[in-house]
């Protein structure tokens, strides 16, 4: 583990050193450690402005991919709970008290859009809205575009791109994935400060979309 790793978790170095080496268990550069990365520092800077506990917090972001499922598994809605089961047992190994834990477990369990399960937590609300940051925005539409490379979709359907004569598909599309997803999701955030930041970077992506339809 290089300190510059460890460096993007401040205050939470310590926490890092011990759950990264649990963090992901695939080979998926949109769900790998710069993710988890990006979304703590999401989660750090709406930290700032509601509150919450940030060891919470750190340990959630954490793990919150800590097992993965991919996007066309049938087994999707269920990776959430998957992986808050997974670092419950990692955390109670490591001593930590069982009403950290099920925060913990919480916030992971209602993260996921899949899931489609309300956060109950300041924590949960934080960690759900840190995560679909990441989704937004240029680095979301970049994500989009790799994860439509992992399960072998084309970038839009030459005949028809914005799909105003056919029904949407992101399994086959990439570009369909905007609106089937990523442009509902700046309606859906938890905290304040999560919201503004959506604001701005769900303009972004309506830009990228555009720029996108314009060179095609």
């Amino acid at each position: 583990m290089t300190a510059s790793i460890t460096a993007a978790f401040s205050p939470y170095e310590e926490i890092a050193e011990t759950l990264i080496p649990h963090a992901t268990d695939s080979d998926d550069g949109s769900h790998d450690i710069a993710h988890i990365a990006r979304v703590f520092k999401n989660a750090m800077r709406i930290h700032g402005e509601e509150g919450g506990d940030g060891r919470v917090l750190a340990a959630a972001v954490l793990l919150h991919d800590c097992v993965s499922v991919e996007k066309n598994s049938p087994l999707r809605s269920q990776a959430s709970r998957l992986a808050a089961e997974k670092a419950s047992g990692i955390l109670a190994d490591l001593g930590w008290g069982r009403t950290e834990i099920e925060a913990v477990a919480h916030a992971i369990t209602t993260h996921s859009f899949s899931a489609n399960i309300p956060p109950e937590t300041l924590e949960a609300k934080i960690v759900q809205d840190a995560d679909r940051l990441d989704a937004i925005g240029m680095v979301g539409a970049a994500r989009c575009f790799y994860i439509a490379g992992r399960m072998s979709s084309g970038l839009y359907d030459p005949a028809d791109p914005l799909a105003r004569e056919r029904p949407l598909d992101d399994r086959r599309f990439a570009i369909d994935h905007f609106e089937v997803k990523l442009f509902k999701l700046a309606d859906g955030f938890q905290t304040a400060a999560g919201r503004v930041l959506a604001e701005e970077r769900h303009e972004r992506l309506k830009q990228i979309r555009d720029m996108f339809i314009d060179e095609i």
